[in-house]
């Protein structure tokens, strides 16, 4: 185990939880929190090779389709509303221009967001979501390693989400945003916030740490931190709030309740409540601009 911190290499860090991969292997993971830099992560860090196994899985939703049952159909009609969201915060105050949507999937945010008028380019390292999204959307998709081919400032919008956390190497990637973005550019990232109240609540069970498949876990000190070094300004948050529902019903599947989906329903509405005060949401989505 190499348990240098991935984003400032710091070798001063303390054990913060200790898990298992709930999702898939059971598998035992610990988090540990970097003493200089804030950021917590995972360990021991799955290989590049051994990595796509963690993701076999006929339950891992992000990257299925017209599947049947009462949990995947809810998946897609809330993933709908999402879409319209997370299309009005990414491009607010922007009618047209190009966008780099960095983990793609299947395509559905680009192919909303090119119903639009947008140019867009997608990244995406699944095979199988990649077939899928080249029946959807006319856009260009990518493996990450192909970022460092496209031109410099080439993007009005980068939008990352809920893929930041799967990053290994944090300041390859974060270097390329800030390279990519135009001046005056938006970077819209989302991500778990471990301290809203579901991530306080289910501890070591809440799912959004998700280890091995999430390598990174931020919070919004940490994320502005890593952002400001890279010359991008944090300018406003937005929440993503049904994350916390089903965030929630998956912690409470992981404690073996028989009344999951209600129990959930339940954490993830009183985690709703309390981040209004807090503002400390369970998905949290952060909208940097790069400086001139």
């Amino acid at each position: 185990m190499n348990n240098k911190c991935p984003w400032c290499g710091s070798e001063k860090a303390q054990p913060n939880l200790q898990l298992k991969d709930e999702f898939l292997t059971k598998e035992d993971f610990r988090i540990f929190e970097c003493m200089d830099c804030g950021l917590l992560y995972t360990e021991p860090r799955p290989s590049k090779e051994k990595i796509g196994d963690y993701y076999k899985s006929e339950e891992y939703y992000s990257h299925q389709e017209n599947k049947s049952g009462f949990i995947p159909k809810l998946y897609e009609m809330v993933k709908s509303i999402n879409l319209k969201n997370k299309y009005n915060m990414a491009t607010a105050g922007k009618t047209e221009g190009k966008l780099l949507d960095i983990g793609c999937g299947v395509g559905d945010f680009i192919h909303t967001v090119e119903q639009k008028g947008w140019q867009c380019i997608g990244v995406e390292p699944s095979e199988d979501a990649k077939k899928i999204a080249k029946t959807r959307i006319k856009a260009k998709i990518i493996k990450s390693e192909e970022l460092e081919q496209l031109p410099n400032e080439s993007f009005d919008v980068i939008t990352m989400w809920h893929v930041l956390e799967h990053i290994d190497d944090l300041k390859w990637q974060v270097g390329q945003l800030q390279r990519l973005s135009k001046k005056n550019g938006r970077v819209v990232i989302a991500v778990p916030n471990y301290k809203s109240y579901d991530g306080q609540y289910y501890k070591e069970l809440w799912a959004a740490y998700d280890v091995p498949r999430h390598l990174n876990h931020f919070n919004k000190a940490t994320i502005t931190k890593i952002f400001a070094s890279a010359g991008l300004k944090l300018k406003r948050t937005e929440k993503l709030v049904w994350d916390a529902y089903y965030i929630s019903y998956m912690s409470e599947q992981y404690k073996h309740h028989s009344l999951a989906l209600l129990r959930g329903a339940f954490r993830g509405l009183l985690s709703n409540c309390k981040a209004r005060r807090s503002g400390e949401w369970s998905s949290m989505v952060y909208i940097f601009e790069k400086k001139e």
